[in-house]
């Protein structure tokens, strides 16, 4: 595990938000994770360790996930009250240029940010795209809100493997063990529960709500600049037809698909390190 310290910032709403700041060269534009729905900062400790020291690594709780305060109002879990956290913490540590990678929601977000002039240097977007697969949106509903509580970690490894194989047919025990750290959390009364508000559910069963309407225009925001979009061979979120249309619409993309994975690739895959590091090349030319 990297290295990190523990940082926070205010919403417009005043919720106190987390991110885990991975020290680097504050004079290189620094690398901003921001995770899928239900998933936190946490998710990006493979990819910070790799990339933290020659810049920095900022990888973001949403509200309502990880250590960042639950909403008072379950309607604000919504992609625009999303960028408009981002971009006070953006405001607040005064940078203006970094590098998003976006993985599911981050993606969305990441894309939102672009089209409100955020001043993205490169992008990487991780199994999303301006349009999502119809079966895929039914997936996640279907799963997205409900309890989930068990009594051991390795209960929860199981759990996940369950219903999820199909996603990382690969993984072994180990793996599922390391992702039940990243998707849980123990209670004080010795329980281990899912790490995020399952009220966040509400307006994302709203048809919709899972991202904007124009979400092309937002990714054309992002027609100057170097941007990696990664696919799951699997995905049942982004389709590989979205993701050639995707590259095909910007200057300067590249796709990598990884065959075999589903939604969504975890970014420490040995395939994407050589994409990555020219992605963040391109970035600093």
């Amino acid at each position: 595990m990297a290295a990190y310290e523990h940082c926070y910032w205010s919403s417009a709403d005043g919720l106190k938000l987390h991110y885990r700041l991975y020290p680097g060269d504050a004079a290189a534009p620094p690398v901003l994770c921001l995770p899928g729905l239900t998933r936190n900062a946490r998710d990006f400790d493979h990819l910070a360790a790799r990339l933290a020291g020659p810049r920095q690594v900022i990888a973001v709780d949403f509200r309502g996930r990880g250590r960042s305060d639950y909403a008072k109002d379950p309607a604000t879990y919504v992609p625009a009250t999303y960028v408009a956290d981002v971009q006070a913490l953006l405001a607040e540590r005064g940078i203006t240029r970094f590098v998003a990678v976006g993985t599911s929601l981050g993606g969305i977000v990441t894309m939102l940010l672009a089209q409100a002039g955020a001043g993205i240097a490169a992008a990487l977007l991780n199994d999303v795209g301006p349009e999502i697969e119809a079966g895929g949106i039914s997936r996640i509903r279907g799963y997205v809100g409900k309890a989930s509580s068990c009594p051991t970690w390795m209960h929860a490894a199981r759990a996940l493997q369950d219903g999820n194989a199909d996603i990382y047919p690969d993984w072994r025990i180990e793996d599922w063990l390391a992702m039940a750290k990243r998707v849980y959390r123990l209670t004080s009364s010795g329980r281990i529960v899912l790490d995020y508000d399952l009220k966040i559910a509400e307006p994302f069963r709203t048809p919709g709500n899972e991202s904007e309407p124009d979400m092309w225009t937002a990714l054309a925001a992002l027609r100057d600049v170097p941007v990696l979009v990664v696919r799951g061979g699997r995905s049942d979120v982004l389709s590989q037809p979205v993701a050639e249309r995707m590259v095909a619409a910007l200057d300067r993309a590249e796709l990598v698909t990884l065959p075999g994975l589903g939604h969504a690739p975890t970014l420490a895959e040995a395939a994407l390190h050589d994409p990555i590091d020219r992605l963040l090349a391109r970035a600093a030319a």
